[in-house]
């Protein structure tokens, strides 16, 4: 089932190419959260077109992303009623023999299941897009222990995986999979209009963090590093922007904001979709992630729009935000030593403004949607045989 008309692939031109396209290929995503990898799907499917790929995308858990995308591709549902339904798996096998789909591109644990049981079925080759450690993806042991455990099965059907940062590939070529196939393709984000500069002598400071609230965000960290700045007299205040995975965890942070004495200094904005514009609210973007992250949609926004950055130093993080020229980077779970960062930027110690201009040109130069999807496309044509690049394998 279609949620918008599907077409044919030789009747297909490559989007502002005016010529066919080379290939169609077929992006299987969950689609219940529009967060970081779905605003990757999102990017790629807008971008891909003009290299020369048509792309659709189907969802096996269509919720926020069909309300919420900004491209205009076909979106097939393909919803799987759980981890049991096998059906959709014959039903994206006749769609990719139909509709003349030529690649199969799964984003998730879940949907290289789908992805790699169709693509043995009808002999396409299938690319898994590694988004952030599997093994390390919640606080519940016993889901990172079956997601791992399907991924990596799944992975010895992969044509290419993949990764959006080095860390990723190591951990991936760690597992067992074969570092021939495996590719760094760093996330990218379009350049947005920069933020102004703050007022000189401004004593206030909004604090803003992005994210699907859930555990492994540690936003506990950062409501007890702003508890710390809040004791020693500074004007500051948190603007956190998104949703919660579940009820349970929204009622636990907000208790303890309660209990920290901040819950005043804390707006809780919810879900947008013009992450920009709140981003534009904010004067520091704190990120105190524990673990589980690949390389941070938001970061790269942060840093486009001209919002310095504190983060952990997690994963892919250090290989985006140079500590002290692109923004400052604490051990994961110290709310002292987050703290004590954002306080270098309110008492002047770090250079707010210099931090937020090379942060921008940093993103503009390496992380951009348009170099994340020439590297994408790089991968497909090494996989279908379309060309001979001289691109080498990222161990």
């Amino acid at each position: 089932m279609a949620i918008s008309s599907a077409t044919l692939f030789d009747e297909t031109p490559a989007a502002g190419t005016g010529k066919p396209a080379l290939a169609r290929v077929l992006h299987v995503i969950n689609g219940e959260h529009y967060s970081g990898a779905e605003r990757v799907q999102d990017l790629l499917a807008a971008e891909l077109p003009s290299l020369g790929f048509d792309v659709a995308l189907a969802c096996v858990k269509s919720d926020l992303f069909p309300k919420m995308r900004r491209s205009t591709t076909v979106l097939y549902d393909l919803r799987m009623r759980g981890r049991a339904d096998l059906l959709p798996i014959g039903r994206l096998a006749r769609l990719v023999r139909d509709e003349g789909f030529s690649l199969l591109h799964a984003h998730t644990p879940r949907t290289a299941l789908v992805a790699a049981l169709a693509s043995k079925a009808t002999g396409v080759p299938m690319v898994y897009h590694v988004h952030s450690p599997a093994s390390r993806d919640s606080t519940r042991a016993a889901r990172n222990w079956l997601n791992e455990r399907l991924e990596r099965l799944c992975l010895g059907r992969a044509a290419a995986v993949i990764a959006v940062s080095e860390s990723l590939a190591r951990d991936t070529v760690g597992r067992g999979i074969d570092a021939g196939k495996v590719f760094v393709v760093p996330n990218g984000v379009p350049c947005r209009t920069m933020r102004p500069e703050r007022r000189p002598g401004d004593p206030h400071w909004t604090l803003g963090t992005v994210a699907l609230f859930r555990p492994r965000k540690g936003t506990e960290v950062l409501l007890e590093a702003l508890a710390a700045l809040r004791a020693a007299g500074l004007a500051a205040e948190l603007r956190a922007v998104g949703g919660f995975e579940t009820p349970r965890h929204e009622e636990e942070l907000k208790r303890r904001a309660v209990e920290l004495g901040v819950a005043e200094a804390v707006h809780w904005t919810g879900f947008t979709r013009d992450v920009d514009r709140e981003l534009r609210e904010m004067d520091l973007f704190v990120l105190p992630s524990l673990f589980g992250e690949g390389l941070p949609m938001v970061v790269l926004e942060a840093m486009a729009t001209g919002v310095p950055v504190v983060a952990s130093r997690v994963e892919g993080i250090p290989e985006t935000i140079r500590d002290g020229l692109d923004g400052l980077l604490v051990e994961p779970g110290n709310a002292e030593a987050l703290a004590d960062a954002l306080r270098r930027f309110i008492d002047g110690r770090a250079d707010w403004a210099a931090m937020r201009r090379s942060a921008a040109t940093r993103q503009a130069e390496r992380f951009s949607e348009h170099a994340m999807a020439v590297g994408t496309a790089e991968v497909y044509r090494r996989v279908l045989g379309l060309d001979d690049l001289n691109t080498e394998p990222r161990p």
